[in-house]
């Protein structure tokens, strides 16, 4: 089964209903597309959760190690980690029960998709959260 994106429309009405973005692999430096993104999506009025081990703080948000660590409900989980590791980071959002796994521009992973669909989770995969966010406005 091919990565089907659900419709600029359906997007849209995605990113309109989400307050909580949980973002895997932020990092915290200013030059990185994970914080430019977020920094972005956070001054759209979005709640941004760090996701990452690496770092403690990221855009005055203290980090957490995984997605399991996130108290309440989480609306999308944007995913900017390799390819390779979609497949761990979706069997952990499976876990937590968010709405929508967001692979970020360039990130897609066959399993992984067919994984979460199997499941019913929306997935989008290979789109900038970012610029869909502009486009849907």
């Amino acid at each position: 089964m091919a990565i089907k994106n659900p419709g600029r429309e359906e997007i849209g009405q995605i990113l309109k209903k989400a307050k909580r973005i949980a973002v895997v692999g932020l990092s915290d430096n200013p030059q990185r597309t994970s914080y430019m993104v977020s920094e972005a999506m956070q001054s759209a009025g979005y709640d941004i959760i760090p996701v990452n081990p690496t770092v403690d703080e990221v855009l005055g948000v203290k980090a957490v190690k995984t997605l399991k660590e996130i108290e309440g409900h989480v609306d999308i989980v944007n995913v900017f980690r390799r390819s390779e590791y979609l497949m761990e980071v979706a069997k952990e959002f499976a876990e937590i029960d968010a709405d929508v796994f967001w692979a970020q521009l360039g990130l897609e992973n066959e399993e992984a998709y067919n994984f979460l669909k199997e499941k019913g989770y929306t997935v989008i995969m290979d789109r900038c959260i970012k610029v869909e966010h502009a486009l849907t406005k």
